[in-house]
């Protein structure tokens, strides 16, 4: 059973290797665990994207241990807020969760310099997602 007290967030993208797992990276990191958080795929990729794990290790964040988790119903009702990169029709939608989805560029089969500014992006999402959550 989660604290009600504590928002919880589930960030969503097809292959959970990429952008999904950077941003539920982010939160974890910069809420020092006031936000539960969780990221899932609709078609989870075998590993987290290389180029990934490695423009987060830049930022002191280590993503080398993180593996795709599936999408599951369960993952999308405990969550308060669902946010979507990219998954379309793939996200069930249940009634009284926030839906947020995320334009953003896809890093799989990118080199690490194109995934810098989405990474960077996904930061700055990151740290307004969490001044809305904490307010």
């Amino acid at each position: 059973m989660t604290d009600s007290r504590k928002p919880s967030v589930l960030f969503v993208c097809v292959h959970n290797a990429g952008r999904s797992q950077m941003a539920a990276a982010f939160l974890t990191h910069l809420s020092h665990g006031t936000v539960e958080v969780r990221s899932a795929g609709s078609a989870p990729a075998d590993t987290v994207n290389p180029a990934v794990v490695q423009a987060m290790a830049e930022v002191g964040i280590d993503l080398s241990a993180e593996t795709p988790r599936v999408l599951t119903t369960e993952a999308v009702q405990a969550s308060d807020v669902v946010i979507t990169m990219g998954c379309g029709d793939a996200c069930p939608i249940f009634p009284g969760k926030r839906y947020l989805d995320w334009k953003l560029a896809d890093p799989a089969g990118q080199g690490l310099e194109a995934v810098r500014p989405i990474r960077d992006e996904i930061q700055a999402r990151i740290r307004e997602l969490l001044t809305e959550l904490t307010d």
